[in-house]
């Protein structure tokens, strides 16, 4: 037996005539308890009219841009009587159940598989831009998904106090350095003035949009999100400590997105004016003088922001070259800019001792090139990062962990044991979102059932210091090293209209060919926008091009991209804008 109910627009306070913007679901489709049907908007807010019941739509009585208050018919639902059954059960959780987790599905065999507070088809451990990414696709694939994440808000370190605050301050200190350029140039400001707590508050206010934005996200897919932190207790439960107590969570499949956290120093100073860079994003204080502990991406990126806000910087780094593992060309217009910058830039030295005095951080360093200790107003400590494989105690799971913290994971993202996927810096260089993104769209698709594989050919990497600095597939050093072949092809900016009209003309882009086919292996660019260039080059290797593809591609002028297809031309002695002898 069945029978049909209308399903109303619930009260909606002191508003009344509210815009639909969007319908989330048409006749035929099948609904559940408290899924979002159709989403409002008022001058304040957007809010979602849930299903009071289970059953099948046959009937919609509105559509975008009508106007509805409580009460209004939305459509009609048409509801069995095992539907109104297990509608009924829903609406009242199961004891030890969180008050916002959904009914379980049982068809999935789930509920046997021991005690439980909550069960889940698939747990999504960590929500960075992997975790959410992968709990995200795993939800629009059907499958009933639990997102599990240490952090208040979504998004991770990589929002939180990652990529994207440090993005911000990395724009506040460009306005900066572009202001003071155009001295030169014949428009003059002055010093800027600096109120901390209002950059930081911007800073901020970026990233809680971008958070809030997860969390509406989350809710129109019935994601349910659990707060704290996370433990294996064995191949099917997680153990989830958050301010509400331990929930003992059982799941089906489990996708680890837990990260990594940043590396200290051992015998540093138990002292708030050395910090990681999770601490330096919060600009608590602008110190006369900062040392920074490591010349990789993260510590000359922070250099760079407090460099433009008035910061005396020093960079010491443990190896020869800034940016270890790049090509030292391109490392060589940042060096040179950042050279005349700096107070110093000290290269094969090591710090031996921070002593934490009333006055400073006394810093005592070891090398050939080594100062006497110098005292410094903060320390920020950017040695890189260890993966948090052990902190989620996943070998209880049976999941196989190194002495370093990597979680291994196949072409599929499975680890050792198959149920359980791992994506992200968990399992393995290099440590980028948006490698972790691609490898948790494979994981989600791989749970739900797909034939998918993780089978990208390169990742881009990028510096966004001043110049940025990005490199993607072979590099100089690599083909060097393992003795592949390659010729390439060089533009300096310097020739380049568009660089020479924005004032910084210290860049190049080059990229590396086979000599056999011509193809793209590889590329690096230096210059403003230079993480912007590299995706082209990026999809050149993906697809297979050789130079005549990107060169006889037509790039808009005056702009930086057309310096990819210029130095396609260098290589193939086609160039007009610079003379270059001829290939043989």
């Amino acid at each position: 037996m069945s029978d049909t109910r209308p399903v109303v627009v619930p009260d909606l306070g002191d508003f009344s005539d509210v815009d639909v913007i969007e319908v989330l679901v048409g006749p035929g489709d099948q609904i559940s308890v408290d899924q979002p049907l159709l989403t409002l908007e008022t001058d304040k807010a957007t809010m979602d009219v849930p299903a009071p019941f289970a059953g099948v739509v046959e009937k919609m009585e509105v559509r975008v841009g009508d106007k509805l208050s409580a009460g209004d018919v939305v459509l009609q639902v048409r509801v069995s009587d095992q539907q109104q059954d297990r509608s009924a059960a829903a609406s009242e959780p199961a004891p030890g159940t969180a008050a916002q987790a959904q009914p379980q599905n049982e068809q999935h065999g789930v509920a046997e598989r021991g005690d439980a507070d909550l069960r889940c088809e698939v747990a999504v451990l960590g929500a960075g831009p992997g975790g959410y990414t992968a709990a995200f696709r795993a939800a629009d694939l059907g499958l009933d998904v639990v997102l599990i994440e240490r952090w208040p808000t979504l998004g991770g370190v990589c929002l939180n106090v990652g990529c994207i605050p440090s993005k911000a301050l990395l724009h506040a200190a460009k306005v900066i350095e572009d202001a003071r350029a155009m001295a030169a140039h014949g428009i003059r400001f002055g010093e800027p003035s600096i109120d901390k707590d209002a950059l930081r508050g911007w800073k901020n206010g970026v990233v809680a949009k971008l958070t809030g934005g997860l969390d509406g996200l989350a809710r129109k897919r019935k994601i349910r999100v659990l707060t704290g932190e996370a433990e294996f207790v064995d191949a099917h439960h997680l153990a989830v400590n958050g301010t509400a107590g331990t929930q003992l969570l059982g799941f089906d499949q489990c996708i680890i997105g837990a990260g990594s956290e940043p590396l200290m120093l051992p015998g540093l100073p138990d002292d708030p004016r050395v910090m990681d860079s999770t601490a330096a994003l919060e600009l608590e204080e602008l110190p006369d003088s900062l040392l920074v502990i490591g010349g990789g991406i993260i510590g000359l990126e922070m250099a760079t922001v407090y460099d433009a806000l008035g910061v005396t910087v020093t960079v010491v780094e443990l190896t020869r070259q800034l940016m270890p593992g790049c090509d030292p060309d391109l490392v060589r217009p940042l060096a040179k800019r950042i050279g005349e910058r700096y107070e110093r830039i000290l290269l094969g030295v090591k710090v031996t001792a921070i002593d934490a005095l009333e006055h400073g951080l006394r810093v005592s360093f070891e090398g050939d090139d080594a100062p006497e200790p110098q005292t410094f107003g903060r320390v920020l400590v950017a040695v890189g990062r260890r993966p948090n494989g052990h902190r989620i105690a996943a070998e209880k799971a049976g999941v196989s962990v190194d002495e370093r913290g990597f979680i291994a994971a196949d072409k599929q993202q499975r680890t050792n044991v198959s149920h359980i996927f791992a994506i992200g810096d968990i399992c393995g260089n290099p440590m980028l979102a948006h490698k972790a993104t691609h490898e948790a769209r494979v994981a989600a698709e791989v749970a739900a059932g797909l034939k998918r594989a993780f089978d990208a050919r390169v990742i881009p990497s990028v510096a966004y210091t001043d110049p940025e600095v990005a490199w993607v597939g072979v590099t100089e050093l690599e083909a060097r090293e393992q003795g592949i072949a390659y010729e390439k092809g060089v533009f300096p900016w310097a020739a380049s209209g568009r660089s020479l009209a924005i004032g910084r003309d210290e860049g190049f882009t080059k990229i590396l060919f086979d000599p056999k086919t011509d193809r793209v292996i590889g590329a690096g660019i230096v210059g403003s926008n230079a993480g912007d260039l590299i995706a082209e080059v990026g999809l050149a290797i993906e697809m297979g091009c050789d130079a005549a593809d990107i060169g006889l591609t037509i790039h808009p002028h005056p702009t930086l991209s057309e310096t990819v297809a210029l130095a396609a031309e260098m290589f193939e002695g086609t160039i007009t804008d610079l003379y270059a002898p001829k290939r043989k």
